[in-house]
């Protein structure tokens, strides 16, 4: 890093080195069996300077010549957007606990068993159910340095068990499933186990719904499926500052219900999605973008933030190319109502599990539309069984503008979302 840096500094007003290191073995299973075990090794590095005011970049796998990195990145800067930003002075810090090294421990053969119990134990629940999934460790380096001196790294392990199931019955398929992330070793296959026969047992008689407007529950998958990806989207500084976020001017502003709360946080300890820093060596901290329905703030990187007027927010993310804004780990505030008393509450209504295809709508407008591939009926304050055949369209500002309730049973999915279940009072359904 440090002869790119130099190269790229004899021609540059000013340079950062971006490289990741990792190292990540997947234990795949396919029809109940074990298909594929492998063991992947990357690395990738990423030159971004500022060459007569303007940005240019060059990245890189496995080795590299400092060189001719530093010549591509030249290259692009004459098309490049004016750096109104500088590199930050980088400091060393580990602070926040994403690292164990158990998980470099983990041997195949404890893979390979953690899925087998999974499968057996769904298995000898509902005869005939196909799983496939897999069980993976992996450890990566981040690095960074700057021409404005200083130098930060961090090590994080991550350890993730995902297992869907398919059975096919009554003329349909049904879908199931559940994935769990972390920093640190996941051993306990029940909590898998245990969450995709809950999903069986819902499911394992059908009930039918009409059309209408119904009252519903989205679970904490449910949430993250359905209404989060226009939440991100509105609270994006780029699409702020492109005039395309609805939010745009409701900064201070009360938007949402007063029992909803949403903040980015970065700093859990041992959350795949936490870090010291972000990938610009800007300090990560907890971001609040909701207080009990009033918008608090956006999320930059350094260059949103230098054209806003503001300053990065530390969710500068590179995902294959210069950074953008992102989230790290999104976290919406639990509440105290279980998911058994939000059912009691409805005598007609709808369980919303996995909806599929929920991007189909206006995502910027906050509008959705989706099947419900996992979906179960309430009648008289009772599950009754699965829904199919179901389409369910709704806004989630129209939403989460009136939430009955927030539930008591927060989870995180796949490491990078942390919710609650949501009990809105109405959802337009389409049924056959």
């Amino acid at each position: 890093m440090d002869d790119i840096l130099a190269v790229a500094c004899k021609s540059a007003q000013s340079a950062e080195v971006f490289r990741v290191t990792s190292s990540r073995t997947p234990v795949q299973f396919e029809a109940n069996r074990l298909k594929q075990i492998q063991t992947k090794d990357s690395t990738a590095t990423a030159l971004r300077l500022v060459k007569d005011g303007r940005v240019g970049f060059a990245q890189a796998s496995g080795r590299i010549n400092a060189a001719e990195l530093v010549n591509m990145a030249l290259d692009t800067s004459q098309f490049g957007f004016q750096a109104g930003f500088t590199f930050p002075y980088l400091q060393p810090n580990n602070t926040v606990r994403i690292y164990d090294p158990s998980v470099e421990n983990v041997t195949i053969d404890d893979m390979i068993g953690l899925g087998s119990a999974i499968i057996d134990a769904v298995c000898a629940n509902t005869a005939g159910i196909l799983c496939e999934g897999s069980v993976s460790r992996g450890t990566a380096t981040f690095e960074i340095a700057s021409s404005e001196g200083g130098r930060a790294s961090y090590r994080r392990t991550n350890f993730s068990i995902s297992m869907d199931g398919m059975l096919v019955r009554d003329g349909g398929i049904l879908y199931v499933g559940d994935i769990q992330s972390s920093c640190r070793v996941l051993s306990d296959h029940k909590s898998i186990s245990g969450e995709i026969i809950r999903q069986l047992e819902l499911a394992r008689e059908n009930a039918a719904l009409r059309s209408g407007t119904f009252p519903v529950i989205f679970t904490p998958y449910g949430v993250a499926g359905a209404l989060l990806s226009p939440l991100i989207s509105a609270f994006n500084g780029k699409t702020v500052l492109d005039g395309a976020s609805p939010l745009k001017d409701k900064r201070g502003s009360y938007v949402f219900d007063n029992k909803f709360s949403l903040s980015d946080d970065p700093t859990i300890p041992y959350q795949p999605g936490s870090g010291p820093f972000d990938d610009e060596g800007v300090q990560t901290r907890r971001n609040t973008l909701v207080y009990r329905g009033k918008v608090v703030q956006f999320y930059y990187d350094l260059h949103t933030a230098s054209l806003a007027g503001s300053s990065s927010t530390g969710n500068g993310i590179r995902n294959g190319g210069m950074p953008s804004p992102a989230i790290h780990a999104l976290v919406i505030e639990g509440g105290g109502t279980s998911l058994t008393d939000m059912i009691k509450d409805i005598k007609e209504g709808i369980v919303i599990e996995q909806l599929m295809g929920a991007e189909q709508g206006n995502i910027l407008n906050g509008d959705f539309s989706g099947n419900v591939l996992l979906g179960y009926k309430i009648e008289n304050g009772a599950v009754t069984g699965r829904v199919k055949d179901t389409m369910v369209s709704g806004n989630v500002y129209q939403l989460l503008k009136e939430v009955v309730a927030i539930g008591s049973d927060s989870r995180w999915i796949g490491g990078y979302v942390n919710t609650p279940s949501i009990y809105c009072p109405a959802i337009s359904v389409s049924a056959k």
